[in-house]
């Protein structure tokens, strides 16, 4: 026997039942790796993705690699969560590289040298490293126990929770525990009790000690170590084999999600091409892509999609969880030979029913919160295009379509109506057709044609005179940009407006795009870039208003009216006096904040103004939606509380400043409309006033 500190890898096990054991551990490996190998052709089966998704891809393997192991997205909104996930995670890779290092040794390197190095300091340091994340890895899944069992935190239970859940998380636990069970009873028969070296391996030796002061002596550990070691090494085994045809394989798919990631994804949706001819349905499951079909099988049941949701918290029949298992679990029907059904409809059998895509605010808070990047937004824009494909649109949306499609606005007042709302200013907001500007306002639908965002839009204008620059807007040329639409899933009609207000930019001279409307603000950017006009070069009912693409190459900046004025504050071209005292709370807007990540230039204009700042407790990329989103705005739903309202009461009763805070502040149009709503419903009408930033920064500048 070795006199260094060690052990012998098959200590009790007969050369048969090594050789069973190897025999075993292959057919292991041929099931995992064909298993493996059935979910990945199954992808091919999807529909190619309109953006690439491997390029770059050592760059995308690095960053993946950052997100994975450093576990920053169950952190997210979860302390003990991201404790709980990073324990089982790097207990479950150390577990797994230790046994790796045994094999290297045993198979590798005591072969080609004549000795072991699996002896002395390293096998100290081996036996501290594996007992301390072991004892991780068995933490992390008792937490994972007390949350799921004791706790019952509401989550992670849905209609898709089943008994693989149950399997999945104890046979975690069986084998942590049984990896402890398995190694002290080693350390108390291998040398006729505990030696002093193997304290290092302190929750074995620990154990080993509990047993023989039980009464356990060390030949009768001897005796049970084979029975013990089988049953460690069949569970091991089989829960290997198990992992490509159930909840383990996320363990793959989701680190394979997070590669082939679009970073801009949901902020730019795929594009339907101009050939009516193309086939760009959604009505079999295979309509998806290979993209969305790994979507759903990395989806771990988590539930913080569902957690997040204004929609599910409002009451709407929309669970951003259950729609991505929806599609999953009837694809796995349908790959068995179940009858086809469609995959959304108005009424009737289908996977997914049109009132749960209605729902939807695109809010993006899904997306943000899932920890496996999942792009819940381009499943649901694609069914929604399948509604209008079907012609199973909402009432209400259809009339939103008709106003846009014969007026080019979503009101459906005249185009000369637009620039109404500056001739109540005392000064004449120029035209930026007849002059060339700096800064093209576009001033969008709402602040043209809503009373009250028509104060917004004039305030607005005020800033802009205040700071003497150089500005103008379209007058009645303006259109729609048609962000929401194109979330509805009307797709043609949303190019055909790009084209119409590209066409108008064009017209002008100008420098940077400034938008009112964080909606806008992001379909300019991030969207119509996208738009291949050349692809309807052809089309005689489209004015094709350029050549390929616009702006690609960032000929012109777009901003939105937040950055614009945050800048013109700092160069002091404007100066903004601390001239308010109200208690005030901000709103970040969806398409502003969590689209499109600009958090400080509004949040520094508000303190700018004199304003004292109280922070909502869900703020920056936590922020709530105001169910404007989507298409949410023109719709009616029956809801136990509506999102403005809950938003409305969170800032008067969860804020440090509770019900001191005299002023709701928006930077969004559509946040105006539904906060204004929300404050008639919710009866707060006397405990708060909802404001426009705009209308802050008049009334500061105006009062010096």
């Amino acid at each position: 026997m070795s006199s260094e500190p060690t052990r012998e890898t098959f200590w009790q096990i007969t050369s048969v039942g090594e050789i069973i054991f190897y025999f075993l551990t292959a057919v292991t490996i041929l099931v995992f790796v064909y298993g493996v190998y059935s979910r990945f052709a199954r992808y091919a089966r999807g529909r190619e993705d309109p953006f690439p998704r491997l390029d770059d891809i050592g760059t995308r393997i690095r960053e993946a690699s950052r997100i994975a192991f450093s576990n920053e997205k169950q952190f997210n909104r979860d302390l003990v969560g991201g404790l709980m996930h990073s324990f089982i995670l790097w207990g479950f890779l150390t577990l797994l590289i230790g046994t790796t290092i045994l094999s290297v040794d045993k198979y590798a390197y005591k072969p080609l040298v004549g000795e072991s190095f699996y002896v002395g300091d390293f096998f100290l340091s081996y036996s501290f490293v594996m007992d301390l994340m072991g004892l991780l890895f068995v933490c992390g899944i008792s937490i994972a126990i007390y949350r799921r069992y004791v706790v019952r935190n509401e989550r992670l239970w849905g209609k898709h929770t089943g008994y693989e859940d149950d399997l999945f998380v104890w046979s975690l636990f069986v084998l942590g525990v049984g990896g402890f069970a398995l190694e002290s009873v080693r350390v108390l028969g291998w040398q006729g009790g505990p030696q002093d070296f193997e304290q290092v391996s302190f929750v074995s030796y620990f154990l080993a000690s509990s047993y023989e002061w039980l009464g356990v002596t060390a030949s009768q550990a001897e005796a049970i170590y084979p029975a013990v070691w089988w049953g460690h090494s069949l569970v091991a085994l089989w829960f290997i084999a198990w992992i490509p045809y159930a909840k383990p394989f996320h363990m793959l798919s989701s680190f394979a999600n997070v590669v082939t990631r679009d970073p801009k994804a949901g902020a730019r949706l795929p594009g339907v091409p101009a050939d009516p001819a193309a086939d760009t349905a959604t009505e079999e499951i295979d309509d998806f892509s290979w993209k969305q079909i790994l979507d759903q099988d990395a989806c771990t049941k988590c539930g913080r999609c569902s957690s997040v949701c204004p929609a599910k918290a409002s009451g709407r029949p929309l669970d951003p969880r259950d729609v991505i298992l929806d599609l999953k679990g009837y694809r796995e029907e349908h790959d068995a030979g179940e009858e086809d059904i469609p995959i959304i409809a108005d009424g009737g059998t289908s996977v997914i029913d049109s009132s749960t895509m209605e729902s939807c605010m695109s809010c993006m808070a899904c997306m943000d919160a899932c920890p496996v990047e999942i792009e819940h937004l381009t499943h649901f824009t694609d069914m929604n295009r399948q509604l209008v494909e079907q012609a199973d649109v909402d009432s209400n949306v259809q009339d939103v379509f008709q106003n846009v499609m014969q007026q080019g606005n979503t009101f459906g007042d005249p185009a000369r109506n637009r620039p109404d709302w500056t001739e109540e200013l005392d000064f004449e907001v120029p035209d930026a057709r007849e002059e060339p500007v700096e800064f093209l306002w576009y001033v969008g639908d709402y602040p043209s044609y809503d009373e009250r965002n028509q104060e917004v839009a004039k305030s607005l204008a005020r800033v802009f005179e205040a700071a003497d620059v150089e500005y103008g807007i379209l007058y009645e040329d303006e259109v729609y940009d048609a962000n929401d639409v194109r979330r509805m899933g009307e797709e043609l009609l949303y190019v055909d407006q790009a084209s119409q207000l590209i066409g108008a930019f064009e017209a002008c001279e100008f420098e940077t795009v400034v938008c009112t409307d964080p909606h806008s603000f992001n379909t300019i950017t991030n969207e119509y870039p996208e738009i291949d006009f050349g692809e309807y070069a052809d089309d005689p009912m489209m004015e094709v208003p350029v050549e390929g693409y616009w702006n690609a190459d960032g000929t012109y900046d777009v901003k939105h009216y937040t950055q614009v004025v945050a800048d013109l504050v700092e160069s002091g071209t404007l100066s903004v006096p601390g001239a308010l005292d109200y208690t005030v709370t901000y709103h970040d807007p969806c398409h502003l904040g969590r689209y499109n990540d600009i958090f400080e230039a509004p949040r520094e204009l508000v303190v700018e103004t004199g304003c004292d700042l109280h922070e909502m407790p869900r703020n920056r990329a936590d922020s709530f939606c105001c169910g404007g989103g989507g298409g949410g705005l023109w719709m009616d739903y029956e809801e136990e509380t509506k999102p403005s309202e809950e938003r409305l009461r969170e800032a008067l009763e969860d804020t440090d400043a509770g019900d001191a805070v005299e002023k709701f502040v928006v930077a969004c149009p559509m946040c105006m409309t539904m906060y204004e709503d929300g404050r008639k419903t919710g009866d707060f009408e006397d405990d708060i006033d909802v404001v426009g930033l705009t209308e802050l920064l008049a009334e500061s500048v105006q009062a010096a």
